[in-house]
This record gives structure tokens, sequence and C-alpha cells, in this order.
């Protein structure tokens, strides 16, 4: 079997050739790391990458006695930049860089190489994480299915869609796994809170958005990840929503719904409708509450002013966007820290709410609009960051705030992956990606041509 066939492989496929012998650890890895030297020159994706480390590492696996029963046997997984893996440096984008390698794994790699997984290295991420698109001046990632466009900022799935790496971590704070998972036809999952750890055995992120979890191009995989870093396997055949509540209306104002947006939704409710067994579906609208939006930012701003003083950064060697949402984040601190009540009643509401109406997932779209160009943002100023970000990026942030698992799978408009996001209550991890693994890369059907896109 030739390197592409191996790079093209799932991770449950990697897992049982390893296991049988069909092909070793280092066959899988040698396979990657030749594809991430053809292809990282023009993506970017990697921040860090030692050839030599990632075969050292899956020789390791192959001489494991226990290899026939890893749960992860020799699949090469991406470790965003600021996760610290050890004899790599971390990095926070280009803020608080570390010149000294980090001296041992945090607890969400060691349970990753525990399961058989190999390191296949760092990837690139936006300045603490502030943006979903690259908005610093240094080398960012590009997406892989059309080098023009942003994979909204993130080096994780920039790697995944390439078939540089099967699977990545990602610490979603407002739609970190699942807005680069939209921008590139992948799975990006975010479970709900203490499903996973966070890194650096944090007890919570961003005031309570931030979580753990991973990006696959398949549900399946992104279940397999999810097992090992949970701690509990994860089983697809678990029932899938028995009703399903459709909205096509974002939490807070945005720019307006792109018509292949439009049709993803309407068309992935279609299919889980369909057949023996399918869902009930029906139109509704959560009952967002005014000032969502704001007490979103604020915790953002919060816990980024957080990770900076974390950091004892230094903010004239950031970005001028990074830095003003430290310092807007610092007199949220200092005047009026986020309260948890406030997203406590919004999350009761929200479940309130699926009680009534019997909803067991919401569906919608994952973003409103296409990703942005490549350097669209670049030198733009924090209220036009924030503005795009509110205009195009609005469907995911409500649920981190609410704390509810949420997932986006890709559907296809014509050849056009397309993603839309189902959310679930709490505990609905599994039947999210069984849900998920019904609609992954399938075509759905439309009531006419989707309108051409236009990026901006």
């Amino acid at each position: 079997m030739d390197a592409l066939d191996l790079t093209g492989l799932t991770a449950a496929d990697i897992v049982s050739r390893v296991r049988d012998g069909r092909s070793s650890a280092v066959d899988v890895a040698r396979a990657h790391v030749a594809r991430i030297a053809e292809l990282d020159p023009e993506v970017g994706a990697f921040a860090e990458h030692d050839p030599a480390r990632v075969l050292a590492e899956a020789g390791a696996v192959d001489a494991r006695p226990d290899r026939f029963a890893l749960p992860l046997a020799g699949v090469p997984v991406a470790v965003p930049d600021d996760i610290d893996v050890a004899g790599y440096p971390t990095r926070h984008g280009s803020a608080g860089t570390s010149a000294d390698p980090a001296r041992r794994d945090d607890e969400l790699v060691k349970r990753l190489r525990a399961a058989g997984a190999v390191v296949i290295g760092k990837v690139r991420m936006p300045e603490l994480a502030v943006w979903s698109f690259s908005q610093a001046t240094q080398a960012a990632p590009r997406n892989p299915l059309d080098l023009s466009l942003d994979p909204g900022g993130s080096g994780a799935a920039a790697a995944v869609a390439a078939r540089m790496a099967v699977l990545s971590l990602a610490v979603d704070g407002g739609g970190a796994a699942r807005v680069p998972a939209a921008c590139c036809g992948l799975v990006g999952l975010k479970p709900g809170p203490q499903v996973v750890p966070l890194p650096r055995g944090a007890e919570e992120h961003w005031c309570g958005l931030g979580a753990t979890g991973p990006i696959a191009r398949t549900a399946g995989d992104a279940a397999l990840m999810l097992g090992v870093l949970a701690g509990t396997p994860v089983d697809l055949d678990a029932p899938g929503p028995r009703r399903i509540a459709l909205s096509l209306r974002a939490p807070w104002p945005c720019r307006g719904l792109h018509p292949d947006h439009r049709a993803a939704a309407i068309g992935a409710a279609a299919r889980l409708r369909a057949g023996p067994g399918g869902a009930l579906v029906g139109f509704a609208d959560p009952p967002y509450p005014r000032g969502l939006a704001r007490q979103w930012v604020r915790r953002w701003q919060a816990g980024v002013a957080r990770d900076a003083e974390a950091l004892d950064l230094d903010l004239g060697a950031v970005g001028r966007c990074t830095a003003t949402v430290v310092r807007k984040g610092r007199r949220v601190l200092r005047f009026a820290p986020p309260r948890p009540a406030a997203a406590a009643a919004w999350r009761d509401r929200m479940l309130a709410w699926m009680d009534e109406g019997g909803y067991d997932v919401v569906l919608g779209p994952a973003t409103t609009q296409p990703p942005l160009r490549a350097g669209a943002m670049l030198g733009h100023g924090y209220t036009s960051s924030l503005l795009t970000t509110a205009a195009r990026l609005s469907c995911t942030p409500a649920w981190n705030l609410a704390g509810l698992p949420a997932v986006v799978a890709p559907v296809l408009i014509g050849d056009r992956p397309v993603g839309v996001q189902l959310v679930g209550r709490p505990g609905a991890e599994a039947a999210l990606l069984a849900a998920a693994a019904k609609l992954e890369r399938r075509a759905v059907p439309t009531a006419g041509a989707a309108a051409p896109r236009v990026y901006a």
C-alpha cells in the first residue's frame, strides 16, 4: 500500500491494520511525514514537526506488547501549539513563546500516547486562540480545500483536512473545534463541561466557556478519540435523536444566512427525518435572551486577560487586536467580573424549552457564511474583527455559554462540504456523533440549485 493510501485511512482502519500487522505504526508515520513534507510548505499547518521524533515514537508503539489492544494504535494526532508535548516548545500562537521544550506531556497528550497515538507535530493557532480566523501577521495556515481561503484560523483543521494528521485536539471556547471543522469539511465536537479534561489540569477555561474536543474527518474517528480522552468508550450505535428542532436563526444578529448554509441545514434535517425510525423534525427557534452576545464577549475578554496574566505577557509583543482584547478583559475583571448565574440562567432556559417541545437536538447552520479569504483580516482592528466574528461566526458561542454539547458535521451541497451544527442535552455526545455519522459528506436534498458562493 502506498503512502497516499495510508494517509487516506480513517483512525479505525489504521488501528485495525497496526493491530493485525498489515501495516506498522512506522509505516503509517512515514507516510504522514512524507505528506507533511509535500504539502505543508503551502498549507502551513504545523508550527513544530520533527520527523525523527515522530518515527521513533511510532517505533515505540510497534514495540509495545499491548499494541493489539491499543484503541489508537499508530494513529497520527496533531496537538495545538499551546498544549505541552515533551520535547517541543509551547507557544500560544505568536504570543508567550517558550524557547525551552516542555519537560513533560500534558495529561491529554499522556492519554493519547497511552492509547497508542503518535504525536505527528504541533499545529499553528491564532494568538491566545482569540479569533476564529488568522489575524496576526505571522505565518498562518491555509485551507486545504482552497488555499486562497482561511481554515477558521486553525492549523489543527488544516492538518486533518490535508491528511497530514488523522485527528487533532482542540480547545473550544466559542467554536475553535467547530468553526474550523465547518470551514474545512470536517467533524468537530465540543463536549459538555468536565467530559474531557482541560489542558494543564485547569478547572475552567475562559470563565467556563472552554471544553476540549476532537477534530476528525469522520464521526467514528471523533468518537474513538473522545473515548480515549474521556476515559469511556463512545458507542455510535446509541439511539439517535427522536425529535429535532430545525432553526435557521442565529443566536444574535448576523450578516445573513448564505443560501448554501440554509440549504445544508434544511437538507440535513431531511436526511435525519428520512427512512424507518427517522426523527421528527419541526421548525423552532431556541429562546435566545437579549444580551446573549454581550455575556459571551465579556467572558471571552476576561478569559483571554487571565491567559495573558498567567503567561506574564508583554502586550507590546502581540498584535494590537490581541492586546485590545486583553485590556478590555482586564477592565471586565476589575469592574464587573462575569457571574456564573447568568450562564446558568441561559442553560436552564434552554433546557426548559427543549423539555417543553420534547426536543432532543437543535439543528442549524454551523456558520452563516463561507470561509474568509486567507489574510482578509490582516491589519484589521479590534472592532472590525469583532464585528466579523459576530456577523459570520455567530452560531457556535451560545452553546459554550450554556455548557451544552455540540457537534459540526459536513454535508455536501453539490460537491462542496458545508457544515451543520447539532446541539444536544447534557451527556448527549454519543447521540450527536451518531447523528453526525449519518450526515458526514452526504449529499443533501435542496429546493433548487444553491446560489454561487461569494467570498468576502
